[in-house]
């Protein structure tokens, strides 16, 4: 099958991810910090499932350019990670973050630490009838360790460190969604989704444009080759199948995550089903490297976006440009930021700006639809649990 659009992120003589020199000048700022962290994310359309997103953390003061891509379940170019990638990097990473600073608080030493997570996704439906809707599962979480707590006392220090996790604030409880939508440089009320109490922010327009990469030497993310093959119920490998219009498949992305000696985080993301290219991240709390809230709060906005291509695409309408302006706020961490508490979240909230010829119903209709098919908004409004093995080396 032909691929959709150009390969905008395979020519452009950009490195895929870097931190911006010049994020003042871009113009994006970060939410008012109103709980720990707030991360402001902009999102544009690239070319077909190719997209670009600016993240800024008001905690870090640092702004992230990364970018998404779709593999050929989407006839895309496989020109980057997919959106689920980064959510399941980001989350693998935080709780890296909370196991490390607990045994720090707790005087644990550990030796040997792997981290290998399962992320677990539903499509169910038909798209022309309008019945389509993502869903999430709950999450497996191996953890490899060498330390000397008992099994007993390491399952509750382990329990207590996913918990702890900021992400634990979208996981744990039901958070639904807000939404503000603009068609065409005109704001218009929501029709089924929640719509966000609040001014419509300006569109971000070509902004991203002026981004300039800070110099860095690190190879933030790069393809590492096709992933391991495993068997998934109802998972899928086709070319076009994440197009087809009746579905009832189940996704499954994977991240396997180790400490480098110089205290990097290096996670491989496994595309399990739809079956597809594995690649490696990096992640680092401390600006050498995306921190888990900046490749969470990504891959949200990345998986929202896909899902407006894939409508639009499904049904032919009208909708050759579109952006948004995503913000999320976290928690401190329980360990990570002294709070001793489990992670929190609010609702997500989310500026949707459309350039389209279709009907004011219409546009309506593709945020509708788009959250409703998006996986990680169902992430946020279902109750999930992180199931945890242990398995000493």
């Amino acid at each position: 099958m032909a691929r959709i659009g150009d390969n905008i992120i395979g020519s452009s003589g950009l490195p895929p991810f870097f931190k911006l020199a010049n994020a003042d000048e871009v113009s994006i700022d970060a939410p008012e910090n109103r709980k720990g962290d707030a991360l402001r994310t902009w999102v544009r359309a690239l070319s077909g499932f190719q997209k670009e997103a600016l993240v800024r953390s008001a905690k870090t003061g640092d702004t992230w350019r990364l970018v998404s891509d779709e593999g050929p379940y989407l006839n895309g170019h496989d020109a980057a990670p997919c959106p689920l990638a980064f959510l399941s990097t980001g989350m693998v990473a935080s709780f890296m973050n909370e196991i490390l600073a607990l045994a720090d608080r707790q005087g644990v030493e550990i030796r040997k630490l792997k981290l290998i997570q399962d992320n677990y996704y539903t499509m169910k439906g038909s798209m022309p009838k309008r019945t389509m809707v993502g869903g999430a599962e709950n999450i497996e979480l191996t953890v490899e360790i060498d330390c000397d707590l008992d099994d007993a006392a390491l399952n509750e220090f382990l329990i207590n460190a996913t918990y702890a996790s900021p992400l634990n604030g979208l996981m744990r409880g039901q958070l639904e969604s807000l939404f503000k939508l603009g068609k065409n440089g005109t704001e218009l009320p929501t029709a089924k989704v929640a719509e966000l109490d609040a001014p419509l922010f300006p569109d971000p327009g070509d902004h991203f444009a002026r981004s300039t990469p800070e110099a860095g030497g690190l190879t933030l993310m790069e393809p590492v080759g096709l992933t391991p093959k495993k068997e998934v119920a109802k998972g899928t490998a086709t070319a076009g199948s994440s197009l087809s219009e009746e579905q009832d498949r189940r996704l499954n992305i994977g991240a396997v995550a180790v400490l480098r000696e110089d205290g990097i985080k290096e996670i491989q993301q496994m595309q399990y089903s739809p079956y597809g290219t594995s690649f490696r991240f990096l992640s680092s709390e401390d600006g050498r490297a995306p921190d888990a809230n900046t490749l969470i709060s990504a891959g949200i906005g990345f998986c929202f976006m896909t899902q407006f291509g894939r409508f639009v695409s499904m049904l032919k309408l009208d909708l050759p440009d579109y952006r948004i302006v995503q913000d999320t706020h976290f928690s401190l961490g329980g360990a990570s930021g002294g709070t001793g508490k489990a992670g929190e979240a609010d609702p997500i909230e989310t500026h949707v700006y459309l350039e389209t010829g279709e009907s004011d119903e219409t546009a309506q209709e593709m945020l509708d639809i788009s959250e409703q098919t998006c996986f990680l908004h169902a992430f946020c409004r279902t109750d999930l649990k992180t199931r945890l093995k242990v398995v000493r080396v």
